[in-house]
Parts: structure tokens; sequence; C-alpha cells
């Protein structure tokens, strides 16, 4: 069996493209969403409102996941190029996304118990003072949603034989960005209740949106926890898999006996591909056909002869 990489010259920097522009964006956010939580959660202190207060929570717990991401974005490229990493630092993103995801469930649920409690035992509320504060909170989430809005996403990309993959997306900053506008709804939900219970009288609404934002909260944080858990578990990219296969069935001459497709980065994929074929062809002939596999940026090709 003839086993090749190009590990002399092969660079493990599987960062994204937009790597060091996502971290600027992120920090800006970070700073905007610190404000605004420190203003929102002193107000839901002040004037009772539940709402108020788990949307302040809430962007609490959004701060608190920009910031691991931030440190991530940090720490990737610090050590983008260190031996350290048989595969780079492509992951370390989901890896702060995983953690900030473990924050975000047990903080939705103490906001969810807080909530609660408050639709038993009602407390007065200052309704105008907290719609003007939910007011100023969704401003500063749409802004935040613009600032992140230019970020790697993920594309959709049509390979000649007729596949479309979504791909080259920043785990983090996706999150982030569908975080953000979670918050605008959660917000938008905040001052429907607020307007509620002073123009209707229906006080028990403040606490039902805290419910309600809870659950948003949980469900971002279960959602988060599940794209990342997938790559730090090195789960099998289908979809590159699938075209792999393809490619090679293709030829005619060649069968797979094993493969291993994993992300390693917002754009980058890793795979080890064994075959075997004729004694005619060669590691390199294998390599020739996957060539237009463009997410795969480190390939490892065991060939051996039928």
């Amino acid at each position: 069996m003839k086993t090749t990489a190009l590990h002399h010259v092969h660079s493990h920097n599987f960062l994204g493209i937009d790597h060091d522009q996502n971290a600027r964006r992120t920090l800006w956010v970070v700073v905007l969403t610190v404000v605004m939580m420190v203003g929102e959660i002193a107000a839901g202190y002040i004037t009772g409102s539940m709402a108020l207060l788990a949307d302040g929570f809430h962007m609490a717990t959004h701060a608190a996941a920009l910031g691991i991401t931030a440190a991530a974005y940090g720490f990737a490229r610090k050590h983008a190029t260190s031996d350290a990493y048989s595969f780079g630092t492509g992951k370390v993103g989901d890896l702060g996304g995983f953690a900030s995801a473990l924050i975000l469930g047990l903080i939705s649920a103490g906001i969810g118990v807080e909530s609660v409690m408050r639709l038993l035992e009602p407390t007065a509320v200052q309704f105008g003072t907290a719609t003007l504060i939910a007011i100023v909170g969704l401003i500063v989430n749409i802004v935040s949603a613009l600032l992140l809005s230019g970020g790697g996403h993920g594309h959709a990309h049509n390979h000649d034989h007729h596949h479309d993959h979504t791909h080259g997306a920043d785990n983090n900053l996706r999150s982030a960005y569908v975080h953000v506008l979670a918050d605008a709804v959660t917000s938008v939900l905040a001052i429907a209740a607020l307007l509620a219970g002073k123009f209707l009288g229906w006080v028990w609404l403040d606490p039902v949106i805290g419910i309600v934002g809870a659950v948003v909260i949980a469900r971002w944080a279960w959602s988060l926890m599940k794209d990342t858990s997938a790559v730090l578990l090195d789960r099998t990219d289908e979809h590159v898999a699938k075209e792999i296969r393809e490619l090679l069935d293709q030829s005619g001459t060649l069968a797979i006996t094993d493969l291993h497709v994993w992300r390693v980065g917002p754009q980058a994929r890793a795979a080890i591909v064994s075959v075997y074929g004729s004694a005619e062809l060669s590691a390199d002939d294998v390599r020739a056909v996957l060539k237009p596999v463009h997410e795969v940026t480190h390939l490892t090709v065991e060939y051996r002869e039928a």
C-alpha cells in the first residue's frame, strides 16, 4: 500500500478567509451588547419588569458567547501555524461555541424559573420606563445584526455534477448572527408585553414573555451545541464524502475501501481516502481525480494495487 501526504510543505492554517474581519465585527458587537446588557438588567430590577430583565440576561448570555468567540478567534490566530496542533486551530471557534451553548442552557433555565415565580407572585412594573429601555435594546440588536450580517454565514455552491453544498460557514459568527436576531425578537415581545401591561392591564403577560425569552435562549443553545459538537466529534461531511465517491466511481478504475472526511476549519475539510486499482495507476492519479473537490485542503491517499 502506498500512502502519500505532502507533510513537508502542507500548511495547517485552516482558519476561515474572513477570520480576522469576523473577529473585529465580533469585538464591536461585544462592546455594544455589554453596554446595553448592563442598562437593561439595571432597569429591569429598578422597574420590576421580568420581561426586561429576561431580555437583559438574554443579552448577557449573548455577550458571554461573543466574548468566548472573540477569545477563540484570538487563540486560533495566534496558534494557527503551531506544530502542536496536528490539523491547525480551525476548530477552536467551534470549541468556544460549544462552551457558550452550555452556559446559555444554564442561564435560560434560571430565567425560566424566575419568570414562573413572578407569574405566580406578580410584582409592580414601571411599564413606561421599561418600555423605553426595551426599545433602546431593540435598536442595539438591529445595529449588531447589521454588523454581523456581512460575515461568513456560508453560501450555496453548485458544482457541475449538480450537487448543492452549503459550505464556508463560520459556526460561531453564524450562531451569533442568529442569536442577535433572536434577541431582537425577544425585545419586540418584551415591548409588546410592557405596552399590554400599561394600556390593557395584562400584568401577567410580562412574566409570560420572560418564559418565552428563556425558551428562545434554550433553543438557540441546543442548536449551537448540536452544530458545534458535530464538528468537535469529527462527524463525516456527507456532501464532500458523496462527491469523492462519485468522482472515484466515475473513473471506472478506482474502488474505495475506506473513506474519512471531516471539517478542520470553516472552509476546510481533511480527508483520508483508501483505494485500490490497477498497477498502472498511483496515489497521484487519485489526487488528480479528486482535484475538483475544492473543500478538501488536506488530503491523504492510501493506494493499493488490485
